[in-house]
């Protein structure tokens, strides 16, 4: 299948919207698409649609029924079931897949990570401590700290969490982008001795890990998940401008 109707992009993240907005200005027909988790999101620039499409054969039918172009993962590195629905999905059509990653966040020398494989892991890893510790891996994690009674839980979310908290919790609803010295403040204000994050990448939420390397705060970093075999990764908008350029020049 090789479509001349829009390109979908499959997006939430900052980058999907610049993205949206650059195809607008190369007019580059396109459609995003968010989850819909998000109560209030930002909306990138054209035509969005927002719900799930309700697995991966769903999403073919959509797909065959807008005769889409390509289709451009820019989730969430985090959002492992649409990205593979998207594999699922585009696989049988011949339909081009390109899966945006921003690079993923490396330790410095001077920084105190612990690296887990998933959020069990890290609560497993801050569980039965006296820790204060800062929360930041989306309200859908926060129940695995659950069953946490000893440490203080500061958890940062944009939208409240729905699942069971730890016992002894604050919550602060905030979105990034933010800067250095207001994440120096939240540490210092909160007595924080533990950072809990995901390896999302980028530089939108990377203050904090400077901060937390400046004030000694510990970090628990879970591991990125892999992303689905035979998907054209790419790591910068400007290759995925480029991958999709070449895709309409074979068209």
């Amino acid at each position: 299948m090789t479509g001349h109707g829009p390109v979908l992009i499959l997006g939430g993240t900052a980058e999907a919207r610049a993205l949206a907005a650059e195809l607008r200005d190369l007019d580059v027909p396109y459609i995003s698409s968010l989850a819909g988790r998000v109560q209030q999101p930002r909306l990138p620039v054209g035509e969005v649609r927002i719900g799930g499409f309700g697995g991966p054969a769903a999403l073919r039918a959509w797909i065959v029924e807008h005769d889409c172009r390509a289709v451009i993962d820019a989730t969430h590195p985090f959002a492992q079931q649409i990205s593979r629905n998207a594999a699922e999905a585009t696989a049988p059509l011949g339909v081009p897949l390109i899966a945006f990653r921003r690079p993923q966040w490396v330790p410095a020398a001077d920084d105190r990570w612990t690296v887990v494989g998933d959020i069990a892991a890290a609560a497993t890893a801050v569980s039965g401590r006296d820790r204060r510790i800062l929360l930041t891996t989306g309200r859908q994690d926060v129940t695995a700290f659950a069953g946490d009674g000893f440490a203080f839980y500061l958890i940062r979310v944009v939208d409240p969490p729905t699942g069971d908290l730890p016992p002894h919790h604050r919550i602060i609803r905030s979105r990034g982008p933010y800067d250095l010295e207001s994440e120096l403040t939240l540490l210092r204000d909160n007595d924080i001795d533990t950072l809990v994050t995901k390896n999302s990448g980028g530089e939108h939420t990377r203050a904090k890990l400077v901060a937390a390397r400046e004030l000694g705060v510990a970090v628990v970093m879970v591991a990125r998940p892999p992303s689905p075999a035979g998907v054209d990764l790419v790591d910068t908008l400007d290759a995925v401008i480029s991958r999709l350029m070449d895709r309409n020049a074979e068209r």
